[in-house]
């Protein structure tokens, strides 16, 4: 519309300037000619409107200018981070496919090496965004002068960055090279805004002439190099193996298979025996819990407690496994105790020792029964919190055990700053003791570190009499009793698992449930309170059934 109206314009001042002008110059100088008042009118109107149309004509001008360059910085966004200018992970997506297809077309090979910064969050956290953000823009610099050329870089996410580039197939340690030079290059010092930064990343790696169809699954393998690079320790670089991709499939089914069995209780609760090493006779169990999967058999605690830790699960893991463990328990005599394990990430919860006490009052067990086992290392990440949780769990009754004393710090403090109840030695002294005199020191030097603290001390892992023997005579009162019988799950009855005591040759744990074998039950009737006389039960079935036998004998 404006340029209609300033074209329109032009035209009428183009044919009415000349008539005007020429009247008006006549008139200044003398002549009788008489100044069209409407033509000059005229005249100035169009001037105006001439005017009008180029001054609107700049600022039209401008602003497609403005609307171009936001266009071209929108897509240059779209296809590239800002913080570091490289691709961003859309990007490397569409650049890496065509890559890809060039690459096999000309019988080249091309590397995908994922690159991640270790405990990046926490320089975040300790110095500030800022900081972070210069720590990014450093390593995307390293990156950048050590990767070849011909590299296509990229941002995945907030710490991690791709690398790209195409090698040949039979030089592998070129990819090698490259992620070494990266690790060791970014493992120096950094210093931003006056202070030094100590950094590291790990690397994965992964190549597209084995077992891999598209860039999507060459990125793919390069992540799961990555997480088994930081498995191992960080600050390293890892090739992808298709062994590491089952692993994580593994993980992953049994990471969702937890979550249903946890509220399916699958993961049952086990017994161990606790003795009193100098009369044999049972004063309690430990909990133990096993996920008794219904396709896969039983799995080991160290394979699913790791991955209930990773994923969150392990408070609903464990007060499921207190539930069912104090309900089976809550008829015993009441001289039997239970004592549970507790994970040191559950120490973070403000509300643990809430969640114990409601899981004490539904289920009916007494809580001066109970007997919670605090690892030392997990003292060190809130010790005020913990003390906290310890003190409103002794409140309660509820007695306090510092479990595998020996291998953290053994710090003097934490017994002083938590009221203990009880110190457990590490099975790893108990089961060389025989054999190292460095071990048999440290046993004697806790169990009299515990006599001058009047706290008992139990033994971990004693699994034969002359074991038992030798334990005993260093004053240790109670040990497990995986000597006698492994860890069993209880039936449906009061059934004390395994309850026999330490008078007669102990049996193989591996033949305890699956061999006949005779039990002598007279201590066991003594700790339990049951009035009967000491009998021999010839028996096929398993420990807990044998404890229901005895029940029923009663």
């Amino acid at each position: 519309m404006t340029g209609a109206v300033t074209g329109a314009a032009l035209l009428l001042f183009v044919g009415t300037a000349g008539t005007a002008v020429v009247k008006a110059l006549a008139h200044w100088h003398g002549s009788d000619a008489v100044i069209d008042h409407g033509l000059v009118a005229a005249l100035l109107l169009n001037a105006a409107l001439i005017l009008f149309g180029w001054f609107r004509y700049r600022a039209l001008s401008e602003e497609l200018s403005t609307l171009s360059d936001a266009g071209r910085h929108a897509h240059a966004l779209a296809q590239r981070d800002p913080l570091t200018g490289f691709l961003n992970r859309r990007s490397l997506s569409e650049d890496g496919a065509a890559l890809f297809t060039s690459t096999r077309r000309r019988g080249k090979a091309m590397a995908m090496l994922t690159i991640d910064i270790d405990h990046f969050k926490s320089v975040n956290d300790l110095h500030g965004y800022a900081v972070g953000d210069l720590l990014l823009a450093h390593v995307a610099e390293t990156i950048a002068a050590i990767a070849p050329s011909t590299s296509l870089l990229a941002r995945l996410g907030a710490d991690e960055f791709a690398c790209t580039f195409v090698f040949d197939s039979a030089h592998e340690n070129v990819a090698d090279r490259i992620a070494e030079r990266m690790v060791a290059g970014l493992a120096l010092p950094f210093r931003a805004n006056g202070v030094d930064i100590h950094s590291s990343v790990s690397i994965g790696i992964a190549r597209s002439d084995r077992d891999c169809a598209s860039v999507d699954a060459l990125l793919r393998n390069a992540d799961i190099a990555l997480h088994a690079a930081k498995t191992a320790g960080r600050s390293r670089h890892a090739w992808f193996d298709t062994s590491m991709e089952r692993s994580l499939q593994l993980r992953g089914e049994l990471e969702a298979g937890l979550r249903s069995a946890i509220p399916a209780q699958e993961v049952v609760p086990y017994f161990e025996q606790q003795v009193d090493l100098t009369t044999g006779l049972i004063t309690g169990f430990e909990v133990l819990a096993r996920w008794e999967h219904p396709t896969r058999g039983m799995i080991a605690p160290d394979v699913f407690i790791p991955i209930a830790e990773e994923t969150g699960l392990i408070g609903d893991l464990s007060l499921s496994i207190m539930r069912q463990a104090f309900a089976a328990a809550r008829d015993w005599d009441a001289g039997l105790t239970l004592s549970v394990n507790v994970s040191p990430l559950q120490l973070r919860d403000a509300w643990l020792a809430q969640k114990i006490i409601k899981t004490l009052v539904e289920t009916g067990f007494p809580a001066s029964r109970l007997e919670i086992e605090i690892t030392e290392s997990a003292l060190f990440d809130n010790l005020p919190l913990a003390q906290s949780i310890v003190g409103s769990l002794k409140n309660q009754g509820i007695r306090l055990a510092l479990d595998d004393f020996g291998t953290g710090y053994s710090s003097l403090a934490h017994l002083r700053a938590l009221p203990f109840d009880r110190i457990k030695i590490d099975k790893s002294f108990v089961s060389s003791i025989l054999d190292n005199p460095e071990s048999m020191a440290i046993v004697n030097t806790i169990v009299r570190l515990g006599d001058s603290l009047n706290l008992p001390t139990t033994a971990e892992g004693d699994r034969g009499r002359r074991d038992r023997g030798t334990v005993a005579r260093h004053g240790l009162c109670e040990g497990p009793g995986i000597f006698v019988r492994a860890p069993a799950r209880c039936g449906a009855g009061p059934a004390v698992a395994g309850g026999e005591t330490l008078a007669g040759p102990a049996p193989r744990p591996e033949r305890a449930t699956a061999s006949r074998h005779r039990t002598t039950v007279g201590g066991l009737a003594a700790s339990a309170g049951l009035s009967c006389q000491p009998h021999l039960i010839q028996t096929n079935t398993t420990p807990a059934k044998a404890g229901a036998q005895l029940e029923r004998s009663k």
